[in-house]
């Protein structure tokens, strides 16, 4: 897992907790305050003695002030379900060092290249759409890890979220679930587990995941809702590259009664793509192409449509009570997972 994941990064993680602001009913005694009255240390209340109660809750203090028995109520603790669903469609699989040798090799790689042109991005959120979006690289240009240092690609930086993710609710006493989607075998998914001792095989589990194909976020996401188990925190984490949408996925499973985050992972050259000329564009996914002309006015174009897809997502997110968090891949990772979501509710 070292290369997804710093290890000396861990001991900043486990003073974090994730957050659900309505905390679901667990099926073991977890480490987070529950709504219901248990039988911990964590003292809440007080209520008039009844016949049957246990006589070692009786305040006798309180009984001794005022003649009247009266029983201490307690918080009782209880876990969290945790399931973190991981976008592995061929889109993920973009910028950085993963498509260093697939820009100006043709059709070898991940990232298909035709007449000086790479992968696109369409009005809202579709691969390969002509003016609506240029996720790739022009005329003969190649690039490495990114225009900025640490730069990666999404699929990288998407497992080390989950990873991230995954171990804070480890070392909370979480129960922690982690899907592959579109779910193509048993080996897409993880868990569900409970307890630090799952880290590794956590982390070795992300680090052989590998993204390729299409996926429809919107079924997948429905079906997730349907057989995902118990109600809880569900994190997306995707580039939201789905023809199909992805609307109803979420609101299947606000539904369901779970807490929705979705964290929205972009790569630097899309949203800055380094492009110029007369390209003809290939979806990494599908292989359509689409024939465009990059110039100064085709750029603000697409800057002012990338930015209206990604308010309309955050809208869209916001109607629901969906947590939105926008991340692009040349933001350093801590500052994402220290600063960003703390920001957004997810972890504190």
């Amino acid at each position: 897992m070292s290369t997804l994941f710093d290890f000396s990064f861990l001991r900043r993680l486990e003073r974090l907790s994730l957050v659900a602001r309505h905390v679901r009913a667990g099926q073991v005694a977890g480490e987070r305050r529950s709504t219901k009255r248990g039988i911990s240390v964590e003292f809440a209340d007080y209520r008039g003695y009844t016949r049957g109660d246990d006589l070692r809750r009786v305040d006798w203090n309180i009984y001794a002030r005022l003649e009247r028995p009266f029983v201490k109520l307690f918080e009782e603790e209880e876990d969290l379900a945790v399931h973190l669903l991981l976008d592995g469609s061929g889109s993920m699989d973009w910028g950085g060092e993963g498509d260093k040798e697939a820009r100006g090799q043709g059709d070898k790689g991940r990232g298909r290249q035709g007449e000086g042109g790479t992968r696109g991005q369409g009005e809202g959120g579709t691969r390969g759409q002509g003016e609506g979006g240029t996720g790739g690289q022009g005329e003969g240009e190649t690039r490495g890890r990114g225009d900025k240092e640490g730069d990666e690609s999404k699929w990288v930086y998407a497992r080390r979220l989950a990873a991230a993710l995954g171990y804070i609710a480890l070392v909370g006493g979480d129960r922690l679930s982690v899907a592959r989607l579109p779910a193509s075998s048993l080996s897409s998914s993880f868990g569900p587990v409970r307890g630090r001792g799952h880290t590794l095989r956590l982390f070795e589990w992300l680090e052989g995941l590998e993204a390729r194909g299409a996926t429809d976020l919107d079924a997948d996401l429905r079906a997730y809702a349907i057989s995902g188990g118990r109600a809880g925190l569900v994190v997306l984490i995707s580039d939201l590259f789905s023809p199909a949408g992805y609307v109803e996925g979420l609101t299947r499973l606000a539904a369901r009664g779970h807490e929705v985050a979705v964290i929205h992972v972009l790569a630097s050259d899309e949203v800055e793509p380094p492009l110029a000329g007369d390209l003809r564009l290939l979806d990494v996914e599908t292989g359509d192409s689409q024939e465009v002309t990059v110039d100064g006015g085709m750029r603000n174009l697409y800057r002012h449509r990338l930015a209206a897809w990604r308010d309309g997502i955050q809208a869209t997110c916001r109607a629901r009570d969906v947590h939105y968090v926008a991340v692009e891949t040349d933001t350093s990772f801590d500052r994402v997972v220290l600063y960003d979501l703390r920001r957004a509710g997810l972890v504190r």
